[in-house]
């Protein structure tokens, strides 16, 4: 780690020796906190310490929101993120992280890193499988972003599995430096059937997330018990629309996307650390 900063060392380090899951936990309950002027002055500091473009946002006024976590999960206004007319869409505002073909099992992470697919998605090997030699894009969403999740195509749910683990930060520094980042952090596995083929859509948790939600399901790790927990829904039961919300983090986080081996190609201006918005074209066939 030569090339570090100190500031980025002490980062790290930190990032190693915090007690995540209780600061994580901590700012969960500070978010849902109804604080009045204090909430509203939290916010606009917060708001510019990262730089948060309001004007697409649905109430643009931050004493509109009575909590942090309204605010971080604010909703846009209408047709604020149009459709492009690819097969496959962005399902985020955010930065691509990776993208690109899975080599066998294995997901390119980093520089010096990838992990495993199998890891990724629980230990399923079945599931697993439908991806090998696949297509996949991880997309980073900073604290400045637009928190919300949307179907990068018409899907029907048929599995959601929770998937405790750590809370490192899943940062670009943390991306770099942290082996097996994405597949040993919280996560939130959503299997889906679309006319494309299954699609697995991956919500990565991280520190202080204070939580991923779903629409057909709500806050997923409200109670972090430490085991595993899975769901299956029958055929139908659950469809969602190209574009439709599908979920939500309470603060930014990662979505890892990964599609079988059907040819999906990437859009030129899909590259590693370019900025990204939910609607955009992201792959066609």
């Amino acid at each position: 780690m030569s090339e570090l900063s100190l500031s980025q060392r002490i980062f790290l380090l930190s990032q190693r020796l915090m007690p995540k899951q209780a600061l994580t936990e901590l700012m969960g309950k500070l978010a849902n906190i109804r604080g009045g002027d204090l909430t509203r002055t939290a916010i606009e500091l917060f708001i510019k310490r990262y730089g948060v473009d309001m004007h697409d946002a649905e109430h643009e006024n931050p004493a509109d929101y009575a909590t942090f976590n309204d605010f971080f999960t604010r909703a846009l206004k209408t047709n604020a993120r149009p459709l492009a007319h690819t097969a496959w869409i962005s399902p985020v505002d955010g930065c691509v992280s990776q993208l690109g073909r899975i080599n066998g099992e294995r997901i390119f992470q980093a520089k010096g890193h990838d992990y495993s697919l199998l890891a990724l998605l629980g230990g399923d090997a079945a599931t697993a499988q439908m991806f090998r030699n696949g297509s996949f894009a991880t997309i980073y969403l900073s604290p400045r972003d637009y928190h919300r999740i949307h179907m990068p195509c018409a899907g029907t749910l048929r599995r959601m599995v929770y998937l405790p683990g750590d809370l490192y930060s899943v940062n670009p520094l943390t991306a770099q430096h942290v082996p097996g980042l994405f597949a040993r952090n919280e996560r939130l596995v959503c299997l889906f059937d679309t006319p494309g083929g299954p699609m697995a859509m991956v919500l990565v948790g991280a520190t202080i997330v204070g939580g991923m939600a779903t629409v057909w399901h709500g806050t997923v790790n409200a109670q972090r018990s430490g085991q595993i927990h899975m769901w299956e829904y029958d055929s139908g039961q659950i469809e969602l629309a190209r574009g439709a919300e599908m979920g939500r983090f309470m603060l930014g986080s990662t979505v890892v996307l990964c599609l079988p081996d059907i040819g999906a190609k990437f859009q030129p201006e899909w590259q590693p650390g370019a900025p990204v918005r939910m609607g955009q074209g992201m792959a066609g066939q």
